[in-house]
């Protein structure tokens, strides 16, 4: 749950340009891409903010509280000054004294972790509840969701809302659609079951079909588990630890408590080859080690309550993750979140403080919780954050390339 998401963002963006992008490219030059747009104060990180900003302010918070620090005002502040009127929120919006409008993008994934952030800080009751009501208002039919409303459900949105809608306090199998489908009938038609080919996907959870096919899809599968248990992205250590299981068949009636256990059996199996995910990314002269989703799963397998089985990936990540992770507040926040669902130090994840290395990217905490260490920000020292870049130019490359900007976000991150 990191800055992966803005590939999601991108190809929404696609989306929307379908109609009108062939016919324009056939006899214009493509544009030159915009400048970025100025980072502001309060908000975590230096990279272009387009495609990510409410997520990675939102998993920035989220990391700071669950570490023991109180975000400053200022962060708070800033995210809650991104929500529009209706109570839905966008990926980013440089401009808030401009309203939003019918030309505003909304996006249900920032406004689902915009949700978790704003709930676990306190003090945030109205803003939230406007959230939860505009996430209720753009269920589609099947019980699922969007990344962008009104297009078809898709299982990691789907996922992402139910954990916000759950930690908000909604019960997610009463969020029902107009048609009278519920949250988690939206998200079990995303399941592969006993009936799937190769039998070692049985349990994972697709994106979307893909020519009629539903692929596995890690995001998903991840996002899954954690939605099938009612539980947002903060996971407290369990108190009992078991081994997970591959998907029993043949299954009787779905149901999320059953259909997380079977994601997690798949992402266990996933991961014990070498001790990370790797997805399946078209054109690629060799596999790479999907290091985002790695640390979802571990999140995921321990909220199942098997860390055992998160093991191997948790110690990996503690070797493999600091070139990543750098100056990267949605991944610092990711990690910091996976050690504190197994029960590791945050602030000594091979040999990094993770703490520290978030407060850097961001405004310094206000101070430290009760029984927990202070930690000071050096956010004058923080180093720029590479990862998003490569959106810059956007615009051309969704007009020349939609087909496969949107074939890419669906399969990104399968295995």
């Amino acid at each position: 749950m990191n800055v992966r998401r803005s590939a999601a963002a991108l190809a929404a963006s696609a989306v929307l340009c379908v109609g009108a992008a062939p016919a324009a490219l056939a006899d214009t030059p493509p544009p030159s891409p915009a400048a970025p747009p100025v980072v502001p104060s309060g908000l975590f990180g230096k990279a272009d903010p387009t495609y990510d900003g409410v997520w990675r302010q939102s998993i920035a918070l989220i990391a700071q509280k669950t570490a023991g620090a109180k975000p400053a005002a200022q962060a708070v502040d800033w995210l809650v000054g991104q929500q529009c009127a209706n109570g839905g929120f966008a990926s980013f919006r440089a401009d808030t004294a401009k309203a939003c409008d019918a030309t505003t993008t909304l996006d249900t994934n920032a406004t689902a972790v915009a949700v978790q952030a704003l709930k676990s800080l306190g003090g945030q009751d109205a803003t939230v509840k406007k959230a939860v009501d505009w996430l209720k208002s753009v269920q589609n039919e099947d019980g699922g969701w969007s990344y962008v409303p009104g297009s078809p459900s898709d299982g990691s949105s789907t996922a992402l809302v139910i954990s916000s809608l759950a930690v908000a306090g909604e019960k997610p199998a009463d969020v029902k659609s107009k048609a009278g489908k519920s949250a988690y009938d939206g998200l079990l038609s995303f399941q592969l079951g006993c009936a799937t080919e190769p039998a070692a996907d049985r349990g994972a959870f697709g994106h979307q079909p893909t020519d009629g096919k539903l692929d596995a899809n890690a995001d998903a599968t991840a996002a899954a588990a954690l939605a099938g248990l009612g539980k947002g992205i903060v996971v407290e250590p369990a108190s009992t630890d078991t081994a997970a299981a591959a998907l029993a068949c043949p299954a009787g009636a779905a149901d999320p408590a059953g259909a997380t256990q079977g994601a997690a059996g798949y992402l266990a199996e996933a991961l014990k080859k070498d001790g990370h995910l790797t997805p399946s990314t078209p054109g690629a002269d060799q596999p790479t080690a999907d290091t985002g989703n790695t640390a979802d799963a571990v999140i995921a397998l321990a909220a199942a309550g098997h860390r055992q089985s998160a093991a191997g990936a948790l110690e990996w990540l503690k070797n493999n993750s600091a070139e990543w992770s750098k100056g990267n507040p949605a991944a610092l926040g990711t990690l910091i979140l996976a050690a504190h669902a197994t029960g590791t130090d945050p602030k000594a994840f091979g040999g990094i403080d993770l703490v520290s290395a978030l407060n850097a990217t961001g405004p310094a905490p206000q101070a430290a919780e009760t029984g927990a260490t202070k930690v000071e920000s050096e956010d004058d020292k923080s180093s720029g954050n590479q990862n998003v870049w490569w959106i810059v130019g956007a615009g051309a490359a969704a007009g020349m390339g939609i087909g496969i900007l949107l074939s890419g976000r669906r399969k990104k991150n399968q295995l």
